[in-house]
């Protein structure tokens, strides 16, 4: 860094000239106020300065104080105030003390590890010189015995030779006695040798033995010591050098420290004799979870042993939103389970179903009545085919003389008993068509022989084929002039329906419902196929069958349509139908006559039930009114929730669409209608009507008339309400009066389509669409001082208007887009200029405008649509 000043370093640091020159002379430097000072005058100064500001080291000692007050209660209503007051003293170590200190340490240490280790092998030396002096004394005992009965042995034989010598001769019993004696005396001895000798051998042993384990012991010792010594090293925190040390101890009030202590270690443990004495299970449980159909997040956690919150985590982990008691299906619990570690078994929710329904099946099998569903494009003449039939006219009574309901009819016949399934040929009723198809034994599919294969006769070909069931083709409407039976069977080839005359395996038969052409044929086409099938049923038993329709009946209460398949249906039995069940107190057939019995292959009427029945759901007899209870509520419960997960699967995939989209307009229906079938078929269409836009919400639907219940729905959710074939009731009328809402009856379903869709189409934001409407072409351009570049134009098409927006093109080539400023005829101004007049075009804001531009006029036009 460059020299600076005397005058300079003394406004830098702000003091006077004299006060600085002063400075530097009694740091030893000599100075004056024009000189230069250099980096080391300046630090000799800096360092004189700390010096005798007494800042020349930093501090070495360091007190720190802290008060705290607490009360205290002394029995019940005296408090105590407590003030503790705490000192700290820090001294600073330099760091040749903090170098000695760890040298110290480091040798202590080291000096402990000697002095143990030398303990140790010390112990081990005199355990080891222990047994030896053991093993040593034990080696002379040994020695000592054996010369003792060395000795013993001399004297005996010298004693027994010496009364030999001095004894007369003994006889032969008294030698065997002395014999036995003396080996007695032998033996006894030779016990007392082996029994000293065991001793001494373990005395040794356990000598060697306390020897080993002393050594064992100070060995696992000394290696904990060194194993603790590691440790309190790798946790040491190594502090920066110039840290701090305690070096006073805590000056507080004793008494009232130690009275508090007290205090508090009561309550610690206070309750501990009932703590549990769970400990975590040291590796991961693997667990085996029971799946039925559906199952909460909080079950699941709790089959799991875990808390919900790691279940939500998981599914969270795995992109799945959820709370504790959203309803999972069974994929996605097994998806939960395997990520979390663990094992599943999928069990069957249905054991007292099946149990329920398993009573009472098996019989002897006999020939029954075919059941055949009459099948067709709508207006081809099913009901009237029926009607010739049957003899009746069913057809004059339908709404626009079309079929809205599925309708069973028994009809006896020259050949025997036909049961008929009338189902409808409208677009919206493919859902009542399917279950006419899976209930029937034959399909007769009714083609006009003016109209050809329509879209609902290539449907009805897909439903009985899907059904497995075969098929009859009935050509009607062969007393029209413009009949062409071949057209028909052509059109049906290419659907793979092959007449028996073109050498396929489909019967055709033509047919008039008007005239009655061919009508034996066909029933004895459809005898000769049931023949063929040979259809059997168990004619006793309990009867089994599927709900074709069913209603609400204003006086009757639920009434549902059923074809009984098998055994005999009774007046007075549990009928359990999907989630409804109840006592059959009537039974009618389809004319309205009461009948007792309903065997195999018979429709009929059923009154009773606890509700509406869903339509295709299988009804069968039981015998336990309490089981049939409880299967219905389960089966209730289990719809429930599985209705519950697909709509929150529903809402979790569909969030960040619907937050893409924007605002979309809803349009909200009460749906009420006749029968179940009629509810089905009009909510599948109307939803199908959804567009991007505008939405169909149906908010509340259901069979009957549309109660007070319906009409409050409608208010709190801004709805329509819809009566298909039925009506409000005045409670409900005088709601909707009140809250202004669109009521709205219906008997054919195409118009009730037509007005939802008109009233969707009112619905949708408006289509913009520019049209031009005059073109002007620039032959010169005036500068006006008052309005800037004038063009002088020629309208070369439509008529140039002023109040109208204008784009500027350049080679055909948009250049400007805005607004007119004038618009003049020679002097005057204009509001329009027709086709082939001259004018002058002033265009705001802008001055660019050059010879050969076209000067566009266009408007902008409202289009409506529809949908």
């Amino acid at each position: 860094m460059a020299d600076v000043s005397i005058e300079k370093l003394a406004s830098d640091i702000g003091t006077t000239v004299d006060r600085l020159v002063g400075q530097f002379k009694d740091a030893g430097i000599s100075k004056n106020a024009g000189d230069q000072v250099n980096e080391d005058e300046k630090q000799k100064l800096l360092d004189h300065l700390s010096k005798q500001h007494g800042s020349a080291a930093e501090p070495t000692r360091m007190t720190l104080k802290r008060k705290t007050t607490s009360t205290l209660s002394v029995g019940k209503s005296k408090e105590v105030k407590v003030e503790v007051r705490k000192k700290r003293t820090y001294v600073k170590r330099s760091d040749v003390e903090e170098q000695q200190r760890q040298a110290e340490e480091e040798a202590k240490r080291l000096e402990e590890e000697a002095r143990l280790k030398r303990e140790a092998e010390e112990k081990a030396a005199e355990a080891k010189k222990a047994a030896e002096e053991k093993a040593r004394k034990a080696e002379e005992a040994k020695k000592a015995a054996e010369e003792e009965r060395a000795r013993r042995a001399e004297q005996a034989k010298k004693e027994a030779e010496a009364r030999k010598a001095d004894e007369p001769e003994l006889t032969e019993a008294e030698k065997a006695e002395a014999e036995a004696a003396r080996q007695e005396e032998e033996r006894l001895r030779k016990a007392q040798e082996e029994e000293a000798q065991k001793k001494l051998e373990e005395d040794a042993k356990k000598a060697a033995d306390e020897a080993r384990k002393l050594a064992e012991e100070n060995e696992r010792r000394w290696k904990e010591e060194e194993e603790r010594r590691k440790k309190e090293e790798a946790e040491e925190v190594h502090l920066h050098s110039n840290r701090y040390a305690q070096e006073a101890e805590d000056e507080e009030d004793m008494q009232v420290e130690r009275s508090s202590r007290r205090r508090r270690k009561s309550k610690k443990n206070a309750g501990e004799h009932l703590k549990q004495g769970f400990n975590k299970p040291a590796a991961p449980v693997e667990r085996v979870v029971k799946l039925g159909a559906t199952i909460t997040v909080g079950e699941l956690a709790s089959k799991l042993a875990i808390k919900s919150n790691e279940v939500i985590k998981t599914m969270m982990k795995m992109g799945e939103m959820a709370t504790i008691n959203q309803v999972l299906d069974q994929d996605t619990a097994v998806l939960v389970i395997e990520e979390m570690g663990h094992k599943y078994e999928l069990v069957n929710d249905n054991a007292l179903e099946d149990e329920l329904l398993a009573d009472g099946t098996g019989g002897e099998k006999t020939t029954r009545a075919p059941v055949v569903t009459i099948m067709g494009h709508v207006d081809h003449g099913k009901t009237s085919l029926l009607d010739y039939i049957r003899r009746a006219k069913v057809a004059d009574g339908e709404a626009g003389g079309i079929t809205q309901h599925i309708g069973a009819y028994k009809v006896e016949t020259e050949n025997g008993e036909i049961t008929f399934l009338d189902t409808p040929g409208h677009a919206a009723f493919t859902a009542m068509r399917a279950r006419g198809a899976t209930a029937t034994d034959i399909v007769i599919l009714v083609v006009a022989a003016d109209d050809g294969v329509m879209p609902q006769t290539k449907e009805a070909v897909q439903h009985a084929r899907a059904a497995g069931v075969p098929l009859i083709v009935a050509v009607n409407k062969m007393d029209k002039e413009t009949a062409d039976p071949d057209r028909v069977k052509t059109e049906l080839s290419q659907l793979e329906v092959i007449s028996e005359e073109w050498g396929g395996e489909h019967q055709f038969c033509n047919v008039s419902a008007k005239t009655g052409m061919g009508v034996d044929e066909l029933l004895e086409a459809i005898v000769l196929q049931a023949e063929v099938l040979d259809l059997k049923a168990v004619a006793e038993g309990p009867g089994r069958g599927i709900v074709i329709e069913s209603r609400l009946d204003k006086g009757r209460g639920p009434v549902a349509s059923v074809l009984v398949q098998e055994g005999q249906l009774r007046a007075g039995d549990i009928l359990l139908c999907g989630e409804e069940y109840g006592r059959v107190r009537a039974m009618r057939d389809e004319n309205g006559n009461e009948i007792k019995i309903a065997g195999p292959s018979t429709p009929v009427e059923v009154l009773g039930l606890s509700g509406v029945p869903v339509a295709g759901e299988d009804a069968a007899v039981v015998k336990d009114e309490r089981k049939a209870r409880e299967v219905a509520a389960k089966r209730h419960q289990k719809k429930r929730e599985l209705k519950l997960a697909r709509q929150q699967k529903a809402k979790l995939e569909n969030m960040f669409a619907n937050m893409e989209s924007g605002d979309v307009s809803e349009l909200n229906i009460v749906l009420k209608a006749d029968v179940q079938g009629s509810v089905e078929a009009i909510s599948e269409s109307l939803v199908k009507l959804s567009t991007s836009e505008v939405k169909v919400n149906i908010v509340g639907s259901g069979v009957g008339g549309i109660t007070e219940t319906d009409a409050t729905l409608a208010a709190a959710s801004g709805a329509i309400v819809l009566g298909f074939n039925v009506r409000a009731d005045a409670t409900a009328r005088r709601v909707l009066e009140a809250e202004e809402i669109d009521l709205r009856y219906y008997s054919v379903i195409y118009n009730l389509i037509d007005e939802v869709k008109a009233a969707m189409s009112g619905m949708l934001a408006p289509e913009f669409k520019q049209e031009i409407i005059g073109l002007a072409e620039v032959r010169d351009v005036f500068k006006s001082p008052k309005l800037g570049a004038i063009a002088g134009c020629m309208v070369t098409e439509g008529n140039v208007k002023r109040s109208n927006p204008i784009r500027v093109l350049r080679d055909n080539v948009v250049i400007y887009e805005g607004e007119l400023e004038s618009l003049r005829r020679f002097k005057d101004d204009v509001q329009e200029v027709r086709n082939g007049m001259e004018c002058g075009i002033g265009v705001k804001n802008y001055n660019d405008v050059k010879v050969g531009d076209q000067i566009e006029v266009f408007e902008i036009v409202e289009v409506k649509r529809e949908i």
